[in-house]
């Protein structure tokens, strides 16, 4: 019985705490070849599903096309040192997924890389985007696992722990690129202001030495 109370009010206490895992949901519009890309930041060793279906317009019908056979849909993700982690064609609907390496801003990309469209046709995307613990298939992991009610609930107190431990190195790891970005900006002020002073202190020696050679030859002085 303490168990129980002790797991949820850690539970409770967990949940304030969900908008660091993101579980973003939209859709979007491309044309023929088209590329539409998204910025997504995410902690190191954090799975990321993304699922996706696509429709194509057809303007003989001015509608949606509830499926869309044929239609191929590339993605790309590359992460914060700009390196690809993730190219692959698949088809109309489905589900890529990844697992972060290295902390930062990861760009995710896709378009369409068929050429069987119509004249005057649009592809629209459905895209749901789910990072962390939110990406994992539970149910899944239960009928796997054979996993009780509460053992359940135990693993994902568990995920969401260790992905709120992640996201905090995040900000701290965010925290000390502000900091050193911040160091650097204020070393470079500070040695723009010294090369200024420099420049003008020089220029006044030589206007000073401009002015008593001209005073001296114009025998002024």
């Amino acid at each position: 019985m303490e168990l129980v109370i002790h797991l949820s009010f850690m539970y409770s206490f967990i949940v304030f705490f969900t908008f660091i895992s993101s579980s973003s949901s939209l859709y979007f519009h491309i044309a023929e070849t088209e590329r539409k890309c998204f910025i997504e930041e995410i902690p190191d060793d954090t799975l990321v599903v993304g699922n996706y279906k696509c429709q194509l317009f057809d303007p003989r019908t001015g509608g949606f096309m509830p499926s869309s056979p044929g239609i191929g849909m590339y993605v790309e993700v590359r992460n914060p040192s700009d390196k690809v982690i993730l190219s692959r064609v698949y088809s109309s609907e489905g589900r890529f997924t990844f697992t972060s390496s290295s902390p930062g801003e990861h760009v995710i990309c896709l378009y369409s890389n068929s050429s069987k469209w119509f004249s005057g046709t649009q592809l629209r995307v459905h895209l749901d985007i789910q990072v962390g613990e939110h990406a994992i298939d539970y149910r899944n992991v239960a009928q796997k696992e054979k996993l009780t009610e509460l053992q359940l609930r135990v693993r994902q107190l568990l995920d969401q722990v260790e992905q709120i431990s992640r996201e905090q190195n995040y900000q701290r790891y965010r925290e000390e690129r502000f900091r050193q970005t911040s160091e650097s900006t204020n070393q470079r002020v500070l040695w723009w202001a010294v090369a200024q002073t420099f420049f003008l202190l020089v220029m006044g020696f030589w206007q000073m030495r401009h002015l008593k050679s001209f005073f001296e030859a114009k025998k002024l002085v």
